[in-house]
């Protein structure tokens, strides 16, 4: 297999995230699944949120684009996570509600975000196209949402 050059700031290759609130690898912060949550996560990242088809995840990657001023819910990983923007910006606020620290990452930049801190991302004005990795294949990491950012059931 040769290798692929693409520019992730083309509209080439992008495809609406796929939503799996009930994937056993998503928890919901105050205990059990978060297919058990007070949250509708289809109607939460629906029409917010791609996913890069040209990124290749078996490195541990995802390609991952968001529409302007979209927040992703508060959560946190089991595992450290790079975050490197490449266009637009996020606004990331981390600690329990935000109170440890916040910053706004812009093209070329990055943020480290340590395993168990708990950070809602907000994407600027144009929107954010980024990408996302962990220091171990993505099957050993566990995501735990918290109630900040989605749209609740019945909503």
């Amino acid at each position: 297999m040769g290798i692929e050059f693409f520019n992730l700031l083309s509209d080439e290759g992008w495809i609406e995230l796929p939503v799996d609130q009930s994937a056993p690898t998503y928890l919901w912060s105050e205990g059990g699944l978060l297919a058990d949550a007070p949250v509708d996560m289809e109607q939460t990242f629906k029409g917010n949120m791609w996913w890069s088809t040209k990124v290749d995840p078996s490195f541990n990657l995802n390609g991952l684009r968001c529409a302007p001023n979209f927040a992703v819910p508060r959560h946190h990983h089991n595992l450290d996570e790079l975050i490197i923007v490449f266009g637009g910006e996020f606004h990331v606020a981390w600690g329990k509600d935000g109170e440890e620290g916040s910053r706004t990452i812009g093209p070329g930049e990055f943020w480290i975000s340590e395993a168990g801190t708990p950070y809602l991302m907000t994407a600027g004005p144009e929107g954010v196209t980024y990408v996302e990795t962990w220091p171990e294949p993505m099957e050993s990491l566990e995501t735990y949402w918290h109630d900040a950012g989605w749209v609740h059931r019945g909503h």
